[in-house]
């Protein structure tokens, strides 16, 4: 079978060597006779911006990559993000949540060893048991608020172990409450990262997901989320990371490893693969 593999950049800074690697080991994962896509995660309004789009068009193909068009941008599809939290709220497997990033961190500071996840101490769920007329009232009364995934009651819907293949660690099963009551979608967004990749890779028919490890532990949970949605379930390859001179990983908003201005400087696509190898 052909792979169809994808580069998920965001539009809201440049790319650097770190893109770079991501983008070439991907379309190297397709092989010969596969399929390279580009997609753009552009959900977040307020950041991205029309010319770092152009920019990245304009270092892949400086790179020598090639791609199938036309090439999906997120803020295009917000209907396919609905449609999927329709049927999670069908499930029962939502609710919303008013809490603030500083209530949360107030109720976590109070509670002392709070479970901790990937990303730092999880959610404590403050709103998970609030009833359903408090809910209606404070959403009528125009309240911001996130969806929030019911890990607990989303993971009982599952009969059978969740797991994946990962071409770099072979089986790994799944344990989706990592993340515990992970946000899917705000009142103005219809998307988090987590909920729009899982749709995006689908309706791509992406068959490898690569990207790098530190998007290692996203895996849990979006196979919880496939399996509640009904969606195909690739085959993932989580490659290493470029870092700088001291071991850290880089950031767009390090201008001086950022691929325009290596192009600046002189660096040829062939200095970029060289120095990603």
């Amino acid at each position: 079978m052909a792979e169809v593999t994808r580069f998920a950049p965001s539009p809201t800074g440049w790319l650097h060597l770190g893109h770079a690697y991501a983008a070439v080991f991907a379309q190297e994962a397709a092989g010969q006779g596969g399929r390279f896509l580009i997609r753009l995660e552009d959900i977040d309004g307020t950041r991205a911006r029309p010319e770092y789009e152009e920019a990245i068009f304009e270092d892949l193909a400086w790179l020598g990559l090639s791609w199938e068009t036309p090439v999906r941008r997120q803020s295009d599809h917000f209907d396919d993000y609905r449609a999927a939290l329709t049927k999670l709220e069908t499930l029962g497997v939502l609710y919303p949540c008013f809490c603030t990033r500083r209530e949360i961190q107030e109720e976590i500071a109070r509670a002392g060893n709070a479970p901790q996840g990937p990303d730092g101490p999880l959610y404590p769920g403050t709103c998970r048991s609030r009833d359903a007329a408090e809910r209606n009232e404070r959403i009528a009364a125009g309240e911001a608020y996130a969806l929030r995934l019911d890990v607990s009651k989303a993971m009982r819907l599952v009969s059978h172990e969740l797991a994946w293949t990962d071409r770099e660690r072979g089986r790994c099963k799944a344990q989706p409450d990592v993340f515990g009551d992970v946000v899917l979608a705000r009142k103005d967004t219809p998307a988090s990262y987590h909920l729009a990749v899982v749709v995006d890779d689908a309706l791509q028919g992406i068959t490898l997901v690569t990207r790098g490890e530190d998007l290692m532990e996203a895996t849990h949970l979006h196979r919880l989320l496939q399996e509640l949605l009904g969606l195909p379930v690739p085959e993932w390859h989580h490659h290493r990371l470029i870092t700088d001179e001291k071991g850290k990983r880089l950031a767009k908003r390090d201008d001086a490893r950022s691929l325009r201005s290596l192009r600046v400087a002189g660096w040829t696509p062939e200095r970029v693969k060289e120095a990603i190898r």
